[in-house]
């Protein structure tokens, strides 16, 4: 339990309490709608729907303050920094805001849904009570307002009948048609933002998601009609509704029961969601600010494996290791920004990315950057590029540990040649202030060829630690996942060789993946007492096994070994 605790503990409670608060909010919201005499004669007209529709409403506008928050990446970063000081648990939360973006996205559609149910009882409710025979409670009520001096409660006035009142509702009145389309809009956002269209189809994920707009301003304007009528205060002095109701022929005539006058709640969501909004209008700001400074390419390099390096420089650019940018290159796209991790140490005077070409922004920048051409590509030719960021991440931690393990999978391993080339120039220079003690390095990836570009960076690193005596500070291990018959017995030819045919290194290339129990037993045994960080790039199947491993190897004694797992989300 205690292991658990460590890795999750903080998060579960975050996540218990917003789903706590949601509880209440329907709870409490049910029960305003449902019992005060406020709204009885609403009640007759429209039963239980009335509270089913309001309680999800004060979730939804719960919800929607928050789904702007976890994309607020400035802010995100800003407190990162600030938290410097905290514990690391603290500052893991905040790794973690996409995960809660997409909770509290699926949480909206629930609360939509139910929502969009109970209206549209509601809606045939009102009709049906508008254009029944006369001599009901419930025609006597949708009557009001007919004559001067009275104030409805129904909001459908017509008298047309269904279906057609309920299509005319829908799509005449303010509050049905900004449901529509904000309810259209959602199923575009939550529809286009699954994983395999934001893999094969990222440009329709960027432009359906943009639609966030017009569903904050539906939003906002979705109660303006105030179709939502409960019994005005001074008129709930002079008629009380639960004596009154039985008597609705005597309304007007009796001093006891004048006829009730009405009166339509104002809209409340514009208070729930301003604040974020503006907060989120500031973030855009700043995006703007920043996109609009010079960026200057100065080199382009072609990697194997269908990966291009670019190199920039920007005026006034900080970064630390492991963060992240977000690139537009009008040339393919003027709208589209997409993130990369910074590959360069904030010790070089560059920063740089690696692109591998994967779809059809990558092939357009491959192309514009003239890595298609044969010939040398003049730097006055090179496109103009606009950056965004850098944007804090899981790996700015790293140096918080004295162990860690540091896990790459295919381009994922972008991140940890920051860190790598961090900790090469922090040894080139003076490492005795250095926490870091030791580093795990493992990268899988399925070709041979993926481990080209990346071969030099160990290379150095392996000579720099064993130049300094300190051989036992890296520890990588390279898994060569995919292979053919011919490349196996080129490698079993080769196997006795002082260095690997594959990377140039010492260290052998394995085959296969790796056994992660044992793994993560042996580091285990190797550090007792430590807290180790465990920092991933990669798939979510490999980011669940590696969670798994790092609780289950956790030490329930405080005073034991701890894996602390972090995973890269952007």
């Amino acid at each position: 339990m205690g292991n658990w605790v460590e890795n999750e503990g903080l998060s579960i409670f975050v996540v218990l309490v917003w789903l706590g608060l949601n509880v209440f909010l329907f709870w409490w919201y049910y029960l305003v709608y449902d019992v005060p005499p406020k709204f009885f004669y609403t009640r007759v007209l429209l039963g239980r729907a009335l509270a089913l529709a309001r309680a999800p409403a004060a979730c939804l506008n719960f919800n929607c303050m928050l789904i702007l928050l976890p994309v607020c990446r400035n802010l995100l970063s800003f407190l990162r920094g600030s938290s410097a000081c905290c514990s690391t648990r603290i500052r893991r939360q905040l790794d973690r805001n996409l995960t809660f973006h997409k909770m509290v996205a699926w949480m909206i559609a629930l609360h939509t849904a139910i929502h969009t149910i109970a209206h549209l009882f509601n809606v045939e409710w009102s009709v049906q009570a508008r254009v029944e025979e006369k001599g009901t409670l419930a025609a006597v009520l949708s009557g009001l307002g007919d004559k001067p001096k009275e104030s409805y409660v129904n909001f459908y006035r017509q008298t047309i009948a269904n279906p057609i009142g309920g299509l005319y509702v829908a799509f005449t009145y303010l509050a049905g048609i900004t449901g529509v389309v904000i309810t259209l809009a959602l199923i575009l956002i939550i529809t286009s933002s699954t994983k395999t269209i934001r893999r094969s189809y990222f440009e329709v994920f960027w432009y359906t998601h943009h639609l966030f707009v017009i569903f904050f301003i539906g939003l906002v304007i979705h109660g303006a009609g105030r179709i939502v009528r409960g019994q005005t205060a001074e008129s709930l002095a002079e008629h009380n509704p639960e004596i009154c109701y039985k008597n609705f022929t005597l309304w007007g005539k009796s001093e006891a029961c004048p006829i009730p006058q009405f009166s339509g709640n104002p809209p409340m969501t514009w208070k729930w969601v301003v604040g974020p909004m503006f907060l989120y209008l500031c973030e855009r700001l700043v995006r703007f600010w920043r996109s609009q400074q010079k960026v200057v390419i100065t080199k382009v390099v072609i990697h194997p494996f269908k990966t291009i390096e670019l190199q920039m420089m920007k005026k006034g650019f900080k970064m630390e290791v492991g963060q992240y940018i977000f690139v537009k290159c009008p040339a393919v796209s003027k709208l589209e920004w997409h993130p990369f991790t910074l590959t360069s140490a904030p010790e070089e005077d560059y920063f740089s990315i690696h692109v591998r070409i994967v779809g059809d922004w990558t092939e357009g920048l491959f192309n514009a950057c003239g890595c298609d051409k044969q010939e040398f590509q003049e730097a006055w030719k090179l496109p103009k590029i606009a950056v965004d960021g850098p944007f804090g991440t899981a790996s700015e931690d790293v140096f918080s540990y004295e162990t860690v393990m540091l896990v790459g999978a295919g381009i994922g391993v972008t991140p940890f040649a920051s860190v790598l080339k961090s900790v090469w120039y922090k040894y080139c220079h003076d490492a005795t202030n250095l926490k870091l003690k030791k580093i795990y390095f493992y990268w899988l990836c399925r070709d041979t060829h993926a481990f080209e570009w990346f071969a030099d960076l160990l290379q150095s690193l392996e000579a720099q630690m064993q130049e300094r005596n300190n051989a036992e500070f890296l520890s990588y291990n390279i898994y060569l996942t995919g292979w053919d018959e011919t490349q196996a017995t080129h490698f079993a030819v080769h196997h006795e060789e002082e260095k690997d045919v594959i990377t140039g290194l010492k260290q052998k290339t394995l085959y296969g993946r790796p056994n992660w129990e044992n793994e993560f037993k042996t580091i285990a045994g190797k550090h007792p007492g430590s807290r180790i960080g465990v920092f991933l790039c990669g798939p979510e199947g490999l980011a669940d096994t590696l969670n798994k491993q790092s609780i289950s190897n956790s030490e329930a004694d405080p005073r034991g070994v701890h894996f602390i797992f972090n995973k890269e989300n952007f």
